[in-house]
């Protein structure tokens, strides 16, 4: 009982200590941030570059969308709790909940009087506006740059209700590409040599916002081969013990495969367990451990203890982690292979001791922990997700050029669970 109260009482710091340091790092960034930049553009060195990246109709589309905000907030509403003041600050750079207001806009003829006024306007006056309006409001929005396969880019505005599956309908308008359930919104940590894509699921602003002010972060637009594997491919998860008799499964096969394990009330978790190497903390030491992934978490048998569940001991919970894959860790790290991954909370942008790191034996492996850890996170959303992006994909096939769809190809590989940015 000793070592328990021991072991509980260290838990209780080290939960504090990471509270500590995240509140600290949230208010030591929004005091060197302004909000211009910070709150606004992702991708750009300030928000008027932003503003000037956006295309004529969709800056139209946010003075209009801006312009009817601002005349309904200063409307009197029915509960008298109006601020007749009008003294409104700018939003955080912090996700914050949103009121419920019209969706993403369409310039109309009920436009403001204050554009109608100054109509016709040059982009820079729009530009203007945009600046002044975007401070007052309520709805958190971010100006996104979107980098292509063929390094191109493409320059959006979203807000905090807009989810990634929003966003990919998006950018399959303005791409003209064939709208495919691979395709994915990707992000980069050059610091951190990490990679994720973010779930269909994900409101796309609430992430992005962790991001520092001075980050070196990047935004894709990929294809991703891997995403929903877990559903083309499901008995590579559940069946990963009989390698030669699951290889040629018939279609049929494999919908009674996903049936069993999404359809019921619980998602059923793939049984997966072996060998990982894991990093200590503050060296370049790697030690094997036999690891078990479980619905909550990832487990490992400690030594001299057995595979027994009263034996397991508890690696890693999966509620404020996400998973990620990690690059040259071999190089960096001295890994025993560069087949990496790492769990750690959105908000860690840097190098901390509460991000845990897991070297595998090769890319299959690495393939089989990534997507089955977010199977276990995500479970029945993850379906939802597969399921919509299918439907999606049916009602709107856009031609791809051949050229394009060759270099998605060419830059993504069956084996590992994402591409190489």
């Amino acid at each position: 009982m000793d070592e328990i109260d021991a072991m509980f009482s260290d838990l209780l710091g080290e939960m504090d200590h990471l509270s500590q340091s995240l509140a600290e790092a949230t208010v030591s960034s929004e005091m060197d941030a302004t909000p211009q930049e910070s709150s606004f553009s992702i991708g750009f060195n300030n928000l008027n570059e932003s503003l000037n990246e956006l295309e004529d109709h969709d800056l139209d589309a946010l003075v209009a969308d801006l312009e009817s905000k601002s005349t309904d907030q200063q409307s009197p509403t029915h509960n008298g709790n109006s601020n007749p003041t009008g003294n409104e600050t700018a939003p955080p750079a912090v996700y914050q909940e949103s009121e419920p207001v019209v969706t993403f806009p369409v310039v109309t003829t009920q436009s403001s009087r204050a554009v109608k006024m100054n109509e016709p306007q040059t982009k820079a006056d729009k530009i203007k506006v945009a600046l002044d309006k975007l401070k007052e409001a309520k709805v958190k929005k971010l100006i996104i740059k979107v980098l292509m396969s063929d390094n191109s880019s493409k320059t959006l505005m979203v807000d905090e209700r807009q989810t990634v599956r929003d966003v990919l309908d998006t950018l399959f308008e303005k791409t003209h590409c064939e709208s495919s359930i691979e395709w994915s919104l990707y992000e980069t940590n050059p610091d951190l040599q990490t990679e994720r894509a973010f779930e269909d699921h994900e409101c796309l602003v609430e992430p992005l916002s962790a991001w520092s002010r001075h980050s070196e972060n990047k935004l894709y637009f990929l294809s991703t081969p891997q995403k929903y594997m877990m559903f083309t491919e499901p008995q590579i998860f559940y069946m990963w013990k009989k390698k030669k008799s699951s290889s040629d499964m018939n279609s049929q096969a494999k919908e009674l495969l996903i049936k069993e394990h999404f359809g019921g009330s619980t998602t059923i978790v793939p049984n997966l367990e072996g060998v990982l190497y894991l990093k200590e903390d503050g060296k370049k030491v790697w030690k094997p451990r036999y690891f078990m992934l479980r619905a909550s978490g990832i487990y490992y048998v400690p030594k001299g203890k057995t595979k027994s569940s009263t034996d397991l001991a508890c690696f890693v919970r999966f509620e404020k982690v996400n998973v990620y894959t990690a690059s040259s860790y071999k190089q960096k790290y001295r890994a025993p292979t560069d087949f990496c991954f790492l769990l750690k909370h959105p908000c860690i942008q840097k190098e901390s001791p509460y991000i845990k790191i897991l070297c595998c034996e090769d890319k299959h492996a690495l393939l089989l922990w990534v997507n089955s850890i977010r199977i276990a996170k995500y479970g029945a959303a993850l379906y939802k997700n597969y399921q919509a992006a299918v439907t999606r994909a049916s009602a709107l096939q856009i031609p791809c050029s051949a050229a394009n769809k060759e270099k998605s190809n060419s830059a993504t590989s069956l084996e590992s669970p994402y591409p190489s940015s």
